[in-house]
């Protein structure tokens, strides 16, 4: 059998991979390159988050009609990037990227891209959430359970507070599934790609701090049905007492989520 060509740029087996920063380092380049090219936007500002070694990177800086910066928490990865990639010159922050002034760092949209960290990968997707006005699009490779989760429609085991929060604002999709054995080291978990797309709606029917109040105090107790887990809540009675109130946080739309909120007195 032909030995497939490898037409990888980076050495993804040079820089150690730390536990603590929740490293597997992508060994495909294919899949790189298929990431790279899931983006639809049209924005001219790009940040990769966890760059590593560069193998989604080389794929990027293809694409002569973007900014790319790429952030990087690892001082080992950062110096390999530095040899190894000299066009990331003065691109590189050295920072984590839950700490980034997005609003005051990118005058205009912005596209978030990258083979994320597993260990934080939840918490990326609420700082994007928080920044929902600049991160018009988000691209990138999280844990399957987490893709999962956040891509499930009501009704689905699956679906909870990510799927409702970013559902409220994004359109979110699932591309596939990559194995764990195209990752060095191998994690044991499945991984997933997706896409979340900012959608036209600029905001919700109700009180946004409200919302996100009621969907996690419905989820955080998600086998009761609602008109327990929200009787801290100053509902009418008229509400619990619908078919609403004897549902379960899964079955309900993020249209449904924002109704219960406006019959808060």
């Amino acid at each position: 059998m032909k030995k497939k060509e490898q037409t990888t740029l980076t050495n993804p087996t040079a820089v150690k991979p730390k536990k603590w920063l929740g490293q597997h380092f992508l060994v495909d380049d294919t899949v790189a390159r298929r990431i790279a090219g899931s983006t639809l936007s049209r924005n001219k500002h790009f940040l990769e988050v966890g760059a590593g070694t560069g193998m989604l990177t080389q794929f990027l800086l293809q694409k002569n009609d973007i900014d790319l910066q790429v952030v990087e928490v690892d001082m080992e990865s950062i110096n390999y990037l530095r040899v190894h990639y000299p066009a990331l010159e003065g691109k590189i922050i050295h920072e984590d990227f839950l700490t980034l002034p997005l609003q005051e760092m990118y005058p205009d949209t912005l596209t978030v891209i990258g083979n994320f960290p597993y260990n934080i990968s939840s918490q990326i997707l609420f700082k994007v959430l928080e920044n929902k006005d600049k991160v018009t699009e988000l691209v990138g490779m999280f844990q399957k359970e987490v893709a999962l989760r956040v891509t499930s429609p009501p009704g689905n085991k699956n679906y909870g507070i990510l799927s409702v929060l970013l559902q409220a604002f994004y359109r979110v999709e699932y591309l596939f599934d990559v194995s764990c054995s195209l990752f060095f080291p191998p994690p044991k978990v499945e991984s997933a790609v997706i896409r979340v797309t900012r959608d036209t709606k600029r905001s919700l029917s109700c009180d946004e701090k409200l919302f996100k109040t009621v969907v996690k105090t419905a989820f955080n107790q998600r086998r009761k049905i609602l008109r327990n887990s929200l009787k801290s809540l100053n509902f009418s009675s008229d509400i619990l007492e619908s078919n609403l109130g004897k549902a379960r946080p899964e079955q309900l739309s993020v249209s449904d989520f924002e109704h219960l909120c406006l019959c808060i007195s």
